[in-house]
C-alpha cells in the first residue's frame, strides 16, 4: 500500500481522550499496518489502536484536527501537525479509492498486515486471522461487540436489571473493583452460572447470587475472579471463533461485526465450561478457582501458597494485578518463589532457607540483603 508506506516513519503528538468528560492525555500518534497507534511517550506502551478505514476527522477544515476511531466512538484524538493530519487525510482517500471497484478486496484495520499475511498464504488459517483482529481491535469496537454479544444472551438469560437503585449500586461496586473506566456490571435474571465476562470489560453476574447473600463480598469476588480471567485470556477470541472466519474478515475489513454473526453464541458462551469437573481443570485454572471460592465464602483474610505456580508469564502478570486489587480489601499472606510477583505486592517480606528465616523486611531492604541476593537473586556478591 504506497500511500501507507510513504508514512511509515511519521510521528508526532496529540491529546487523547478516552472517554466523554476525562482528562485528555498527551500520547504520541504513529503509524502501525493500516492503523493508528497512540502509545504512552514515556514507557512506549501502546493505549490504543484505531482501524484508518474507520477513523472520522469530527471538525473536517478545522484547527487542531480532531479525530474519533468511528463515527459513534466515545475515544477522541486532537492533533496540531499539519503533516501528520495530512497524511491521515492522504491514506483515508487511498482507502475509499479502492472501495469501489468490484472484484478487490475491500482494505480495513491494518490493511497492511493483510497483504502480508495474503502473501504469505496465512491470511485463511482461521486461527491467525482471529489472533489479528483480536489484536487490533479498539476498545471503542469491544464494547460494541460486547453489547451485541450481550443482546444475544438476553434471548435465554432475560433482560438485564436496569433499576434506577440498581445500577447505581452495581456502579459503585464497579468503581471500588476496577475504577470508573473499569468497564461495566450487568445482572442477569437466569441462566448465568455465576459470573461470565464479555469483550469491552463486561462483567455478567447472576441475579440469585445477589438475592441469596446480604453483602456484595460474594459478588465482589466473582466480578474479581472473571476479570482475572479476562485479563488472561481475551473474550473477543472465543467470540470471534464463534463468529466464523467470514465474519472476522468483514471485521478486518470494514470495521464492522455483522450482527448475525453473533446469533447463538449464548448457548455456546453458557455451556463453554460449566460441565467440566474441577479435576479436569489445568492447574493455573484450579488455583484460579481456589481463589474464587475463596472470596465467595467472604473471606477476612488470605493465606494463599504459591498461587502463580502453573500460570505461565501472562497468567503470573494478571495474577500479580489481581492479587494488588484483592489487598486492598482483605490482608494476604503470601508464599511464593516468584520474586517479580513478590516484589510488586509485599509490604514486607520474610525470607526463609531450608526453613530459617535469613531476613525481614521492606521490599528494598531484601532487595539489598546480600544473603538474600546470594539465595534467591543468583547474585554472588
Amino acid at each position: 500500500m504506497t500511500a501507507l508506506s510513504k508514512y511509515t516513519r511519521l510521528e508526532c503528538t496529540g491529546l487523547w481522550r478516552d472517554a466523554p468528560g476525562s482528562h485528555r492525555r498527551e500520547v504520541v500518534v504513529s503509524f502501525g499496518q493500516a492503523s493508528l497507534i497512540l502509545s504512552d511517550g514515556r514507557t512506549e506502551t501502546a493505549l490504543s489502536h484505531w482501524s484508518l478505514p474507520a477513523t472520522r476527522r469530527l471538525n473536517p477544515g478545522e484547527m487542531p484536527a480532531l479525530f474519533a476511531p468511528a463515527a459513534d466512538a466515545a475515544e477522541t484524538l486532537e492533533i496540531g501537525d499539519p503533516a501528520m493530519i495530512d497524511a491521515i487525510e492522504t491514506i483515508r482517500r487511498s482507502l475509499r479509492a479502492r472501495r469501489p471497484h468490484p472484484g478487490r478486496l475491500r482494505w480495513g484495520i491494518v490493511a497492511g498486515s493483510i497483504a502480508a499475511l495474503v502473501l504469505g498464504g496465512v491470511l485463511w488459517l482461521p486461527g491467525a486471522l482471529v489472533g489479528h483482529a483480536a489484536s487490533v481491535v479498539p476498545i471503542s469496537k469491544r464494547v460494541e461487540i460486547g453489547r451485541a454479544a450481550l443482546r444475544d444472551l438476553s434471548r435465554v438469560a432475560g433482560t438485564p436489571c436496569s433499576t434506577t437503585r440498581g445500577t447505581l449500586a452495581l456502579t459503585r461496586l464497579r468503581d471500588r473493583l476496577f475504577g470508573p473506566d473499569g468497564g461495566t456490571i450487568v445482572v442477569l435474571p437466569e441462566a448465568v452460572p455465576g459470573a461470565l465476562h464479555l469483550p469491552g470489560r463486561m462483567i455478567l453476574l447472576d441475579r440469585r447470587m445477589l438475592e441469596r447473600h446480604d453483602n456484595p463480598e460474594v459478588a465482589a469476588g466473582h466480578a474479581l475472579v472473571e476479570r482475572l480471567i479476562a485479563e488472561t485470556a481475551d473474550p473477543l477470541v472465543p467470540l470471534l471463533r464463534a463468529a466464523g472466519t467470514r465474519a472476522t474478515l468483514h471485521l478486518l475489513t470494514t470495521g464492522d461485526l455483522p450482527a448475525a454473526a453473533l446469533q447463538g453464541y449464548a448457548e455456546r458462551l453458557l455451556a463453554q465450561r460449566a460441565d467440566i469437573p474441577a479435576a479436569e481443570l489445568s492447574h493455573g485454572e484450579r488455583r484460579q478457582l481456589e481463589i474464587a471460592i475463596a472470596l465467595a465464602l467472604g473471606s477476612k483474610a488470605f493465606l494463599l501458597d504459591e498461587p502463580m505456580a502453573g500460570m505461565g508469564p501472562e497468567g503470573s502478570r494478571a495474577l500479580t494485578a489481581f492479587l494488588g486489587r484483592l489487598r486492598a480489601e482483605a490482608p494476604i499472606l503470601l508464599v511464593e518463589h516468584d520474586m517479580d510477583a513478590v516484589f510488586a505486592l509485599a509490604d514486607r517480606v520474610s525470607v526463609l532457607v531450608y526453613g530459617r528465616v535469613i531476613a525481614s523486611g521492606t521490599v528494598d531492604e531484601i532487595r539489598a540483603d546480600r544473603q538474600v541476593r546470594r539465595a534467591y537473586l543468583g547474585d554472588e556478591a
